[in-house]
């Protein structure tokens, strides 16, 4: 989904209907904006980010077993 929106002389924008219903944000739900130096990037803040971080990059995990167990072999 793309959307204008204006900023607001008080720098604020609103998020378009469409985009809250689908990313389920509700009234004061908290986001995190990342500023990059030619865009702005909006996301939801996790509730948890412990949570939120288990398992990313276990394909990464999954071939080092594979390469620890070669290694331990080579001995």
């Amino acid at each position: 989904m793309a959307a204008t929106v204006t900023l607001s002389s008080k720098f604020q924008i609103v998020i378009p209907r469409k985009a809250r219903e689908a990313m389920g944000l509700s009234a004061g739900d908290e986001l995190l904006v990342l500023s990059k130096p030619d865009r702005v990037v909006i996301v939801a803040k996790p509730k948890k980010f412990a949570k939120h971080m288990a398992g990313l990059h276990r394909d990464v995990w999954q071939g080092a077993e594979a390469y620890l167990q070669d290694e331990r072999e080579s001995w």
